[in-house]
């Protein structure tokens, strides 16, 4: 299992600062270093407008890679100002909003603190947190960083994907309420982990009764197939 840090404690939350900075959305082109694809649509252009949010994502945004990224559970990105911040440290260069291919870039929100099953309401919207952003060879030629993946990995500051429960519209400078954080359930930074190795908090992630299915997959590899996947 990868060193994979936990950033939540580095990130003060108070819930009167909780809001969208940033909301980008980009079309799909094509692109020689993407992949197998040879198609991305990781470019995201920040907007300024108010943006229908429908049961597949934002208005005016494309997911290049359907077969990996185009199931419901994948519908928002969205990525904390303040783990970018972190990384302009580490990179030694500005990372501007969007930069990781983010639908929703957040402030003063502990996006990687955030659980498995919590909902958000930004605008009219409702959103349901549903896993980690996990790298791929697309992410890492974009970025142009030696190691990008594993820097990335080990960083634990992955970023939450979320689908949408209820439709509506958003904008930048929206406020971010938590809805409802479901008990039992883990943070998006721990469910980094079990996807890359912990087969306890693994176990964890399937035994919460809110997991998406895509976990049940991702079970069978960290604690074998045929593996009992309740909890011990």
């Amino acid at each position: 299992m990868a060193n994979i840090r936990s950033p939540s404690d580095e990130l003060a939350v108070t819930v009167k600062s909780m809001r969208i900075i940033s909301v980008n959305v980009g079309k799909a082109v094509d692109a020689e270093w993407a992949g197998k694809l040879l198609r991305t649509a990781i470019d995201k252009t920040p907007v300024t407008y108010r943006v229908e949010v429908r049961a597949n994502g934002l208005a005016g945004d494309e997911r290049a890679d359907l077969a990996n990224h185009g199931a419901p559970s994948h519908a928002v990105y969205a990525y904390a100002r303040e783990d970018y911040d972190w990384w302009e440290r580490q990179l030694g260069r500005e990372v501007p909003d969007g930069r990781f291919g983010e639908n929703l870039t957040a402030s003063g929100l502990d996006v990687n603190g955030a659980l498995l099953g919590e909902r958000w309401r930004i605008g009219t919207a409702l959103l349901e947190v549903s896993g980690p952003r996990v790298p791929c060879v697309v992410f890492r030629n974009w970025m142009d960083e030696p190691g990008w993946v594993n820097r990335f990995t080990r960083a634990g500051r992955p970023g939450a994907y979320l689908k949408v429960v209820e439709t509506g519209e958003l904008e930048v400078g929206d406020e971010v309420e938590i809805v409802s954080r479901p008990e039992g359930s883990v943070t998006v930074a721990q469910s980094f982990l079990a996807f890359h190795g912990d087969k306890e908090l693994m176990r964890r992630v399937v035994a919460f009764p809110g997991h998406d299915s895509a976990w049940d997959e991702a079970a069978k590899r960290v604690l074998g197939t045929g593996s009992d996947l309740t909890p011990t």
